[in-house]
């Protein structure tokens, strides 16, 4: 477990600004307390300070998992997103789809979002652009990339694409085995 060098620093920051943008800036300084990011076997942990100090006297071998894992870096140095993650980019989001209740199971499946199962989209959200998927109770079921703008949702196709899938909350039965 050590801090994140700054080229890793600045990986978890551009990834992270995708969804929540400057609201970086309050996951770190939290009114009970101040968190951190750590990077343990290309995991990157987000935990508390008070947390870091207690898990300092574990050896690094013994060491499985330790604060609430936001994603894991590739083999070729780039930053992916956990579903882990979901909890504490759900209140910061600055762009939200909003889910039909007959295409949240498609999605909690793994598919991309169509038009026909688009219940309602933040204004302005740009192409490409990382959002939070909702179901129309508002309760986050993942997050994605906005695959047209908000503009174009209104005029295309019923069958085309319009968020597409990156994680989502039935990855932790999909996946159970490799989640940590």
């Amino acid at each position: 477990m050590r801090p994140l060098t700054e080229a890793e620093t600045r990986a978890v920051f551009e990834k992270l600004a995708r969804y929540i943008g400057e609201n970086i800036q309050l996951l770190v300084d939290r009114p009970d307390g101040t968190y951190c990011f750590r990077l343990h076997r290309d995991r990157v942990y987000y935990l508390s300070e008070k947390l870091l100090k207690v898990a300092a006297s574990v050896p690094r071998d013994g060491l499985v998992s330790l604060g609430t894992c936001f994603g894991k870096f590739t083999k070729t140095q780039k930053f992916r997103l956990s579903v882990t993650a979901l909890d504490f980019l759900a209140p910061y989001a600055k762009y939200k789809v909003w889910v039909k209740p007959g295409s949240e199971q498609s999605f909690l499946y793994g598919n991309h979002v169509l038009k026909s199962g688009l219940g309602r989209i933040t204004e302005n959200t740009a192409q490409y652009q990382g959002v939070v998927v909702y179901s129309m109770a508002d309760v986050p079921l993942g997050f994605g990339v906005a695959a047209k703008s908000t503009q174009e949702c209104r005029k295309v196709d019923p069958m085309a694409i319009v968020v597409f899938h990156q994680a989502d909350v039935g990855e932790y039965v999909r996946s159970e085995d490799t989640l940590t």
